[in-house]
């Protein structure tokens, strides 16, 4: 069922590097993705911990859109909790323009680290999400006037007074993280998009059960008499791809650790440690435990097909792209991925490869003369 390829800019750089030049790598970035044939980049938002620092997504797919020509850019995500429903409308919609239908709006709950900083409370987070959703849905496709009071929003008789440029609608696509069944409920409920993320949080002991989460949509979807389809759901999952796995591993060992024990023990404050894993082998043990996907494009290919099965099928893949190698060994691994993965499949080395085999088992009629 794979189809698509894409990537997950959220972004995470390591501290100390000049921020100024890391918004433009991302820029960089997405405009090489576009040259690569991905289909989608997902910008993510951020306010706190030093690691994702773009707080203002819209700005960045504004931007990339001027500098790209086939590529899809979505909100990765927006956080529907401390966003008025409305400005996350009118602010789609404008994207829909700048991106000529380019635009994907994602949205989510947000991470607990914004929410405290923005006063909202954690529990909270996705009860605003549930009140917001339909709201947002019905201001950026629908044509009713919209009047609903919240504890913390309201509208009152609101409608945009800018029409999509996208005029079959605006695709949105809910974001899901961990086991919790609260997204993807939303997404059957409401009949749009998913993007899961699956990469268990570093010190979590429970996997991702993602065929779990399709059936969480499926269940709510036929409550709600909604149509979903599992080529609308998108999964997340940090790639390196290389000429051989000790390349790939050699590339991204010392950048992943700084990344663990960095961003997740130091600034998050989470216990990272596996018991009976040695320091030396986190690497390895968060590959084993399909947390991502580091390797030859051997490697990576039989990766992504059990990921296909692990989780029933999906339509797209979103490379989760880390801080974790130098920007020229980052640039082949993107590279690979899109050039000799990712046809593998998807299907599109098949024909090409079809051609050759057919031609070598019909050689002897093939050499014999014509007449």
């Amino acid at each position: 069922m794979y189809s698509g390829i894409g990537a997950f800019v959220s972004p995470v750089h390591e501290p100390g590097q000049d921020p100024h030049l890391t918004i433009r790598r991302d820029l960089e970035t997405i405009e090489l993705l576009d040259e690569l044939n991905y289909d989608e980049a997902w910008v993510g938002e951020h306010h706190s911990m030093g690691w994702g620092t773009i707080g203002a997504p819209e700005t960045v797919i504004a931007a990339a859109s001027q500098r790209t020509r086939q590529i899809k850019l979505a909100n990765g995500v927006a956080p529907l909790p401390w966003h008025h429903p409305f400005h996350v409308a009118t602010r789609a919609v404008h994207l829909d323009h700048l991106t000529r239908g380019r635009y994907i709006l994602g949205v989510g709950p947000g991470v607990p680290t914004d929410a405290r900083m923005l006063g909202v409370e954690l529990s909270e987070q996705r009860s605003r999400a549930a009140e917001a959703l339909p709201t947002v849905i019905e201001l950026v496709n629908g044509e009713e006037r919209v009047t609903r009071k919240a504890d913390w929003f309201s509208v009152r008789d609101a409608k945009l007074q800018l029409p999509r440029y996208s005029r079959q609608g605006l695709e949105i696509a809910m974001a899901s993280g961990g086991s919790s069944p609260a997204s993807p409920l939303l997404v059957g409920q409401h009949g749009i998009s998913m993007v899961s993320f699956g990469l268990t949080q570093p010190g979590s002991t429970s996997a991702i059960a993602l065929d779990r989460q399709w059936q969480y949509v499926e269940e709510a979807a036929e409550e709600h008499g909604r149509v979903v389809d599992r080529r609308n759901w998108r999964i997340a999952l940090p790639v390196h791809v290389a000429d051989t796995r000790k390349q790939a591993l050699d590339d991204v060992r010392e950048g992943f650790d700084r990344w663990l024990h960095g961003y997740w023990e130091k600034a998050i404050g989470r216990d990272v440690s596996t018991p009976g894993i040695p320091k030396s082998r986190e690497l390895e043990a968060r590959i084993e435990a399909g947390g991502a996907l580091v390797g030859s494009v051997d490697d990576v290919v039989a990766g992504m097909r059990r990921l296909q099965e692990q989780s029933g099928g999906f339509g797209t893949f979103l490379n989760y792209v880390l801080d974790w190698a130098p920007w020229a060994r980052t640039r082949y691994s993107l590279d690979l991925l899109a050039r000799e993965v990712a046809p593998r499949v998807n299907g599109a080395a098949d024909r090409p490869q079809e051609s050759i085999d057919w031609n070598v088992e019909n050689r002897s009629v093939l050499s014999r003369p014509t007449s």
